[in-house]
């Protein structure tokens, strides 16, 4: 089993100014998933009780073509070329920017052969009997070369890297309905409002291009509701004599039409969702399985200086149904009018991994 590569500069910017603070906040451990294709980074695909690192939470799947990431890049092993480990987000991410602050100092920073390398190693630690599996990484300063261990965790079994490869596999479905939500930032300071009420949000969205959220209680049910947003995927027109009924009879006659799904989900789950916004994606979609099995959050990337999908990075999150039946809802109105209508649709990208 065997991994060996150099960063690019952006992959590494990548990594330290936005997906490993936003892994971070999602849990404290992940997974790294290495293929001959793709490299990705993996929050709760085994879930809590077989090997995944963190036993709960939303899952999260950041995944990167392997030419975004790193140059000279070689992975090899007996499960298909795939190696699968678990590491702690905050010690790589350590790491990573001590080893950005080395290479910064080089005299040759920005030259291909001075790039950051890393790789996987066996060593033995200090008092140790017996080797422990490293993530390490190669760093040539100004006046010495630099080495930094990671430890990680023994490489997935044969069986555990087919279940994590069939956990993404099955989570390559759409919602047939998605709705592009508003800047995460706000619907961060909303759900922090509405997390003091209740542990449970239930989230609705319609065909008609509407998203509603609440929490309710014994005493009191409050939310909110964000109207005529962008839609991709199944859409529907409202019937024109539901605008004058309030929000939560709309919603409920737009299940009962077929035309809005909802799904209730942990509060602490959502409220580490929405800390994605620190991976600064151009847009987010939500979703909801069909059934209301989950809460599938998109976060789409754009070409640097376009308006079309950067399909070199998939980034989501999906939340499960927490179970509990909901109540009527009392709905403040938003509405969400003026979104900016992109010429091409581009769809959100979770490509397949071989």
């Amino acid at each position: 089993m065997k991994f060996k590569a150099f960063f690019t500069d952006d992959g590494i910017a990548l990594l330290d100014k936005r997906f490993l603070p936003a892994m971070d906040k999602v849990g404290r451990v992940c997974h790294v998933y290495l293929t001959p294709t793709h490299a990705m980074l993996l929050h709760n695909l085994l879930g809590p009780t077989g090997t995944g690192p963190d036993g709960g939470g939303p899952q999260c799947v950041a995944q990167f073509a392997k030419d975004l990431l790193f140059r000279e890049y070689s992975v090899s092993s007996r499960n298909g070329n795939r190696v699968a480990f678990a590491v702690d987000v905050a010690l790589l991410h350590r790491a990573l920017r001590s080893a950005l602050a080395v290479h910064a100092q080089s005299p040759a920073a920005g030259d291909a052969s001075a790039a950051i390398q890393v790789k996987l190693v066996n060593k033995l630690p200090a008092g140790s009997r017996s080797a422990s599996p490293f993530l390490t990484f190669e760093t040539k300063g100004a006046r010495s070369a630099v080495v930094q261990d990671v430890p990680i965790s023994r490489p997935l079994s044969r069986s555990d890297v087919e279940r994590l490869q069939a956990a993404l596999d099955s989570a390559q479905e759409l919602p047939q309905t998605l709705v592009q939500v508003p800047d995460l930032p706000q619907l961060q300071s909303l759900v922090d409002r509405l997390k003091n009420v209740g542990d449970l949000l239930t989230v609705a969205v319609t065909q008609y291009g509407d998203l509603h959220l609440h929490v309710a209680t014994s005493l009191v049910t409050v939310g909110s509701e964000f109207r005529k947003l962008r839609i991709l995927g199944v859409r529907a027109t409202a019937p024109v004599g539901d605008q004058n009924l309030s929000a939560s009879t709309r919603t409920d006659m737009a299940i009962e039409r077929g035309e809005a799904l909802s799904v209730q989900v942990n509060m602490k789950h959502l409220a580490k969702s929405l800390q994605c916004h620190l991976a600064k994606p151009d847009c987010t979609f939500y979703g909801i399985a069909p059934g209301g099995a989950c809460l599938t959050v998109i976060f789409q990337y754009f070409i640097p200086g376009t308006r079309l999908t950067d399909k070199s990075i998939s980034f989501y999150c999906r939340l499960p149904d927490g179970c509990v039946l909901g109540a009527d809802v009392i709905v403040d109105g938003a509405n969400a009018d003026g979104h900016e209508e992109i010429d091409e649709e581009p769809q959100p990208v979770i490509p397949e991994v071989p």
